[in-house]
């Protein structure tokens, strides 16, 4: 799949969640003495409507209904996401939230919410089934996203390396449990040097989400899945495509507070 596979979204996928403006004032001198007293009233007059306008400008609080804050940082996440693309994508629902966090210190590095096409009638989940098994059924069965808001400025190939780190312990822990052949071991090497190379050498800026669509499977068993990087391109290979996904939730995940809350939720999903 080509590297415009998603259309660039100026307008809602890179807007942030603290809003600021600054206006620039200008002063006027005046020679006439007569005229100080008009100069006086018209700057209270404009301190009052610089005011107001800035109040007008901030953020208006954002409706419980729609959002979902993660307690963390208190960075919201829309609970219905829809992606405009060049190829149909469905409404996803958010699933959970959580925080990712680095070294002993517990620094939050981002926000992260998992998203999945609940709606998709291939999703014939039994209410039996544990946590767990439900996760592993949903990424596999239909559309999900990722969505992460840094907290901080970071860059790319810091999230990169992270990433890559999570995919070669999934490879040594399908090597464990003898869940890959060697055929497909060897058709992951192509699409995983492919990914590590879409990510660019600048930096990410603190508040702007980054999301990846991993797209539903096709009717097709001859077409593997795709994993798409917003603004960056797209990878095609089964395994890294779920295998990408999978990683948060094995264990604890990468992100404990996103695996427990989506577990939570998985308590009562099914049929």
């Amino acid at each position: 799949m080509s590297q415009s596979f998603l259309r660039p979204l100026r307008s809602s996928w890179s807007r942030s969640w603290c809003i600021t403006r600054t206006h620039k004032q200008s002063t006027r001198s005046f020679a006439k003495p007569f005229l100080w007293g008009a100069v006086s009233i018209f700057s209270a007059a404009y301190a009052v409507q610089s005011t107001m306008t800035l109040h007008l400008d901030a953020e208006p609080s954002l409706p419980d209904s729609g959002f979902e804050i993660d307690p963390a940082t208190s960075i919201a996440f829309p609970k219905t996401l829809h992606i405009p693309s060049k190829f149909p994508l469905p409404q996803f629902s958010l699933v959970g939230v959580g925080v990712r966090t680095v070294s002993f210190l517990g620094i939050k590095v981002y926000s992260v919410g998992f998203y999945a096409d609940l709606a998709n009638p291939n999703l014939n989940i039994p209410m039996t089934a544990t946590p767990d098994e439900k996760i592993e059924h949903i990424v596999r069965n239909t559309a999900c996203a990722i969505r992460i808001v840094p907290t901080r400025g970071t860059s790319y190939s810091h999230l990169r390396d992270g990433f890559m780190r999570a995919l070669t312990a999934r490879m040594q822990l399908a090597h464990a449990r003898a869940t890959i052949t060697p055929e497909e071991e060897a058709a992951a090497q192509s699409p995983l040097r492919t990914l590590k190379s879409l990510f660019p050498t600048t930096s990410m800026s603190k508040g702007k989400p980054f999301d990846i669509i991993l797209v539903a499977p096709l009717r097709s068993p001859s077409r593997p899945r795709t994993l798409v990087l917003r603004d960056m391109g797209s990878v095609e290979n089964d395994w890294v495509s779920e295998e990408f996904v999978l990683a948060y939730f094995e264990g604890n995940g990468i992100s404990p507070p996103l695996k427990k809350a989506v577990t939570e939720r998985m308590q009562a999903f099914g049929k």
